[in-house]
């Protein structure tokens, strides 16, 4: 099974830091993979009108469908950003 999500607000290295930190081991080629699962991010700087710029991570989840589920939400929960 393959999910992607796009994250902003988050570097590559800070979504590394959270698959890390939720079982996964970084490989030589900058993906994270984990018992059952695997990992690959991207990321490119979009414009949110007409003065500003953020970084949007994409993360490619693959594995079971059951991994992927617990993974997303807790990956998902950590990424987040609230404004203020």
């Amino acid at each position: 099974m393959r999910r992607e999500k796009s994250f902003r607000g988050i570097n590559e290295n800070l979504a590394r830091t959270y698959l890390e930190n939720l079982g996964g081991e970084t490989r030589d080629d900058g993906d994270v993979s984990g018992d059952g699962w695997r990992a690959s991010l991207s990321s490119e700087t979009v414009s949110i009108g007409p003065s500003v710029e953020l970084t949007e991570v994409t993360v490619v989840f693959e594995g079971d469908e059951e991994t992927l589920d617990s993974l997303v939400e807790r990956f998902s929960q950590k990424a987040m950003r609230a404004g203020g």
